[in-house]
């Protein structure tokens, strides 16, 4: 194989520029009329990372077979790679749903490429099954499935979002830091065009949790006209991606939603 010129990796000075300017990003003050989740809960999602491990040893689950089949595209949360919500798409695959993957790898934040990329795969879904396609999108996932439903409701059936900061100030969270540390940009500087508290023209249900540590509850749940509907859960925010109170209320939405 191959190997790639020397010329098409970035000199290190380059490397070491981009990462000062990140870090500089990532240490700005917050907005002082910005507050995310009690540090309380921030500490209870440490829990959460053991689900994978400690999910073997304790009672599975099963969810009711569908008579409603869904073609559900799942987007992931910010830093996170498919493969997080992998155990969601098991129980939806079982239940009778076709899950597919955003075609994106890990979601480090939004660029013109990446939705084009996004448009391209919610068409080709469309267009292969036939379906309107329903988006199931954790935290920054969520964004993004309100945000191209705004641009294609003619491919979207609904928008489920769990945990996403779709309302307020874009700092009302604890992962803001991290958020400009990865995507390279200020949280309310996207440098896609994008007003996210505005509802998408499809039916949008919010899941949000007075327990997560990382998204405001308000910021989640979001304000009448902002969503159709708000559901309250009481996982943390990690949970949202696998557990099963959140898989059920995902379940419960792909039931809710009209065929076709």
């Amino acid at each position: 194989m191959a190997s790639l010129p020397l010329s098409s990796f970035p000199a290190p000075a380059a490397l070491l520029a981009e990462a000062s300017r990140r870090a500089a990003l990532a240490s700005v003050p917050r907005p002082p009329e910005a507050r995310g989740p009690a540090a309380r809960l921030l500490l209870g999602e440490l829990a959460t990372f053991a689900a994978p491990v400690v999910r073997p040893l304790r009672q599975s689950f099963a969810l009711p077979h569908t008579e409603n089949p869904q073609i559900v595209m799942l987007l992931p949360g910010l830093g996170t790679h498919p493969v997080r919500m992998r155990f969601m798409a098991e129980k939806l695959e079982e239940a009778g749903h076709r899950t597919k993957r955003w075609g994106l790898g890990f979601n480090l934040g939004p660029s013109e490429e990446n939705f084009a990329a996004l448009r391209g795969r919610l068409a080709q879904l469309h267009a292969r099954y036939d379906r309107r396609v329903v988006l199931v999108g954790w935290s920054l996932g969520g964004i993004f499935a309100r945000e191209i439903a705004k641009h294609q409701p003619e491919h979207v059936a609904k928008v489920v979002t769990m945990g996403s900061p779709f309302s307020g100030t874009p700092y009302a969270n604890n992962a803001w830091r991290l958020y400009q540390l990865l995507a390279g940009h200020a949280v309310d500087r996207p440098p896609v065009e994008a007003q996210l508290s505005i509802k998408p023209p499809v039916e949008t249900v919010a899941l949000w949790s007075p327990r997560d540590g990382i998204i405001a509850p308000r910021s989640a749940a979001g304000h009448p006209g902002e969503r159709d509907r708000a559901v309250a859960l009481r996982c943390t925010h990690i949970g949202f991606s696998n557990s099963p109170e959140a898989i059920r209320a995902v379940a419960e939405e792909l039931e809710r939603t009209r065929p076709g």
